[in-house]
């Protein structure tokens, strides 16, 4: 026997209480009227209760389920962790029929319908169609929708516009359209997807019932392109606040990332990590990273196959690890309410992807921290990959970009920008963020704000801040010729400052809405009625420069690369057990450890073999065959001189070119030519022996003798070998003063020695 569906529960219940009923009448005005009157006496709560365990609704979400139980169409802007799903999945069990859910992503997608079956009584109640689905699979879902035991089905927007599936659909009864993520409609919104753009028509083919447009981030723009892509101009819209005061934002220059990162997490042991990557390449790379730090990381990207993207979402959701390093891809709808960082490794493409990101962490309302690394070389990255657009499309990126630019600089309170964005205001600072905690003096604006607004008024509002600001330094440009704005009053009249400082002047006549962008043509700026009532009687008006991270980062790997000077005491005691350890070995000392390897452990101060092998031009190998000796010694050097070791004293790293030098040590293995092996590389001979020198140095073992064997005679590759034997430095340019040019060349002293070494020492 069938279980029956959750809404079935119960004898009798009061027509407040029994499913609302969609049909042809709803569309008309009476039955609007019928079917409002029936949500507004419907006891919400007592349902809430029932199917989902909750006391009470957040924020707006009683009022839009009851909008959405009038089958009215319904916007519904709320931020991540504001119960946006609740909204459309209430509803969907007190109507007749199947509610349909547009959602973008195939890992949502399982989420809410895992989420929805597990507050049911039965699986029946949720699906999903989409192309991760066999035709058995199709089968049974089509099934338990004919007979009405589905609730909601999600699917995606390229699974709805299959024919096969619109006349399907077209059979059944559908209490409503939930199209979530709806700022993918918009070619403003920050993952504009095209498939977006046909939803409405294809609701047409289908069957018209009440739609409800679901998003985390819309700027005033966005919003505009959803209602109007949609059809749902009239819509009743509800706009939650953005605004997450437990939430902590910081930019900081991209100095160093991997081991800021680092020193967080292990600082922070055992709390959940988000860490956002544009590149999936940069996922790999740093989930590695991470890993081989004893971090519990793992990486997630579109490239990876769903079974290996599953592993990694359920292991994070089950605590099993606790970093994700991720593309934009990760997050979307994953209900984990206990995020502690958001880090963006990269800065993102556009506000409201970094909002929606963001918005991921703390979602129970306790701690949230959200890093993120600026460069501005990252933003021109961005602006290189646009060249191959459309250019209306280059334009709409060049424009999120520079909102981008404009937050990350900006010394004014991160949530106020973000809020201004959005278009809500924040008059008071957050003091929970960067900007706020740690902030730029003040100086006297009005003059500065007066000549701006005058600019803008000047040319009647019709250009955007880039300009305005041209027009303010004097620049003398093609754009002035053609506009004839070289003979306005204001141009010129800024030229006392830099364009730096003119961009943040508008950045900040926008967040105390002096000025304002206008909607429909992106990023012109237009003067407000609190501009034009400035201009009529100025006022005091404090700002604050713009950060320059360029500079600061300069300023920072200057003094990272003075602090980390050699410990002059420690390293005489390595060179002097350096000397002790050749001595008994009859080595060199060279051949033991390179110079550089003694200096980088003075910095370092690695005190196990596992540590050491960290450091320059040491590997597992020499580590374990000399390494106990000096590792005995830093430890007892630090004890006794009261060193403190930085948390992420070593940051152990990934070879970048590890898989070139395995492939270099497998072809030697196979005694290919050395020619041979620089032909399938691609790389010169001298490029080729870096590589070779960098292995044996770092205590692999090589034989090349039988390549030797064919370039030299074996009493010149012997002589060379005991020249190398008594020589205390290893050094080449002696070698060359040594040995005739006509009997042996530079290249030639290169292989030999690193014979010797690999021979000696490895």
């Amino acid at each position: 026997m069938t279980p029956p569906c959750p809404i079935d529960k119960g004898a009798r219940r009061t027509p407040a209480e029994r499913p609302l009923r969609t049909g042809v009448s709803a569309r008309g005005s009476e039955g609007r009227n019928h079917f409002a009157q029936m949500a507004d006496n419907m006891d919400l709560k007592k349902h809430l209760k029932t199917h989902f365990g909750f006391d009470n609704f957040k924020g707006d979400q009683e009022a839009v389920i009851r909008n959405v139980l009038a089958q009215q169409d319904t916007f519904v802007l709320m931020p991540t962790g504001g119960g946006k799903s609740l909204c459309y999945q209430l509803p969907s069990l007190l109507q007749e029929g199947t509610a349909i859910v547009i959602s973008p992503l195939i890992a949502l997608m399982k989420n809410q319908v895992d989420a929805m079956r597990g507050f049911s009584a039965t699986d029946h109640v949720a699906h999903f169609l989409n192309s991760s689905l066999s035709k058995a699979q199709i089968a049974d879902v089509r099934r338990d929708i004919l007979e009405k035991r589905t609730k909601l089905l999600y699917v995606a927007p390229e699974s709805l516009t299959k024919e096969e599936n619109i006349l399907f659909l077209r059979k059944i009864t559908i209490s409503f359209y939930a199209i979530d993520e709806a700022h993918c409609i918009s070619e403003w919104g920050h993952d504009f997807r095209t498939e977006y753009r046909r939803i409405r028509p294809i609701i047409d083919q289908i069957g018209r019932a009440p739609i409800v447009a679901l998003t985390a981030t819309a700027t005033p723009k966005v919003q505009h392109d959803i209602l109007k892509n949609l059809g749902i101009s009239e819509a009743k819209v509800f706009k939650s606040s953005f605004y997450r005061p437990n939430l902590y934002y910081e930019v900081r220059p991209k100095i160093d990332p991997q081991r800021q990162i680092i020193k967080l997490i292990k600082q922070n042991t055992g709390k959940s990590v988000i860490i956002y990557c544009l590149s999936r390449k940069m996922v790999e790379e740093l989930a590695q990273t991470l890993q081989v730090n004893d971090i519990k990381a793992l990486p997630y990207h579109a490239g990876m196959d769903s079974a290996a993207r599953s592993e990694s979402q359920d292991k994070f959701l089950m605590e099993e690890v606790d970093v994700i390093v991720a593309t934009i891809a990760f997050g979307m709808g994953i209900d984990k309410p206990d995020v502690r960082f958001v880090i963006h490794f990269d800065i993102p493409k556009s506000l409201e992807g970094y909002y929606q990101e963001t918005g991921r962490a703390g979602r129970d309302g306790g701690e949230g921290r959200c890093i993120t690394f600026y460069s501005y070389k990252d933003i021109q990255k961005f602006e290189k990959f646009m060249q191959n657009k459309a250019v209306a499309e280059q334009e709409i990126g060049r424009q999120l970009l520079q909102e981008v630019v404009a937050f990350a600089e900006s010394s004014v309170c991160r949530p106020r920008q973000l809020l201004n964005y959005f278009g809500e205001r924040l008059d008071e600072r957050c003091e929970n963020c960067d900007n706020c905690l740690n902030p730029k003096p003040e100086f006297e604006g009005m003059d500065h704000v007066l000549m701006l607004l005058r600019a803008v008024d000047e040319v009647k509002e019709r250009f955007k801040g880039d300009h305005v600001v041209d027009i303010l330094l004097g620049t003398d440009n093609a754009a002035m010729k053609s506009f004839r704005h070289e003979g306005l009053d204001s141009f010129g009249a800024g030229a006392h400052k830099d364009e730096r400082f003119w961009n943040a002047v508008v950045r900040q006549c926008l967040i105390h809405q002096l000025l304002s962008k206008d909607i429909e043509n992106y990023g012109l700026l237009k003067l407000s009625p609190k501009g034009r009532a400035f201009m009529a009687q100025p006022h005091s008006i404090l700002l604050t420069h713009d950060h320059d991270y360029e500079s600061q980062a300069e300023e920072e790997t200057l003094t990272a690369s003075t602090t980390a000077a050699i410990d002059l005491a420690l390293f005489k005691m390595l060179k002097d057990l350096r000397k002790r350890v050749a001595h008994k070995h009859g080595l060199p000392p060279y051949v033991i450890f390179h110079e550089q390897s003694l200096e980088d452990m003075t910095v370092q101060y690695p005190t196990s073999i596992k540590e050491l092998t960290q450091i320059a031009g040491v590997g597992a190998g020499k580590a374990a065959r000399f390494g106990a000796d000096f590792v005995r010694l830093i430890e007892k050097y630090v004890e006794e001189n009261e060193i403190e070791r930085p948390l992420d004293l070593v940051v152990k790293s990934i070879a970048n070119k590890s898989a070139a030098k395995v492939e270099i040590i497998r072809a030697i293995d196979r005694k290919m030519p050395l020619e041979e092996i620089c032909r399938s590389r691609k790389s010169s001979m001298d490029e080729l022996l870096d590589e070779i020198e960098a292995i044996v140095n770092s205590g692999t073992k090589l034989d090349i003798d039988y390549y030797l064997h064919q370039m030299l005679d074996p009493e010149l590759v012997q002589d060379i070998c005991e020249y190398f034997r008594e020589s205390q430095d290893g050094s080449l340019s002696e070698a060359l003063d040594e040995f005739s040019a006509d009997e042996v060349s530079e290249e030639d002293l290169r292989l030999v020695r690193v014979k010797f070494i690999s021979d000696m020492g490895n």
